[in-house]
């Protein structure tokens, strides 16, 4: 027999690997937040709330601490042999690769490319230039950190079982 919806969803909230990933992300994101307010970038009640559950980018990279914890879980409670943690590490390098590499980029361009648009404006050029969204990449530091994070809190979260 089936469990009912109401214990599925008990065994789907306590699962370690759905703890280990929220608590990886939301940690990401609290620090993130908090290293913001120290450099006083954050101005407003709306843009700390946006910092801790929305913004990307900066140290540490909350992508990176999910997927490592994600990964680190799954391979405790599933062994570093299991098909599931060869899925797991996959995802884990797919994500890190776009958190420094294709993000960063992606960012950097943009960044030139509306700077470029600004003087054309400035100069006539153009007219109305709509700027394009700068993506924020994360530095080969913010990702390393946040596997840090990710891999300890994943570590935790395996031997609490």
């Amino acid at each position: 027999m089936l469990p009912s919806i109401r214990e599925q969803l008990k065994l789907f909230f306590t699962n370690p690997i759905f703890l280990a990933c929220l608590f990886s992300w939301l940690g990401a994101q609290f620090l993130k937040t908090i290293i913001n307010l120290i450099y006083g970038r954050i101005h407003s009640f709306v843009e700390l709330m946006e910092y801790m559950f929305w913004r990307t980018g900066g140290m540490p990279s909350s992508h990176s601490a999910l997927v490592s914890a994600m990964c680190t879980t799954v391979g405790f409670r599933n062994g570093a042999n299991s098909d599931i943690f060869f899925i797991a590490l996959v995802l884990f390098f797919i994500t890190i690769r776009d958190a420094f590499g294709v993000r960063r980029s992606s960012g950097i361009q943009a960044k030139k490319i509306n700077e470029i648009g600004k003087e054309l404006e400035n100069k006539q050029i153009i007219n109305d230039y709509k700027m394009i969204k700068e993506v924020n990449g994360h530095t080969p530091l913010q990702v390393v950190l946040g596997c840090v994070l990710g891999f300890l809190i994943g570590l935790s979260f395996s031997l609490l079982k």
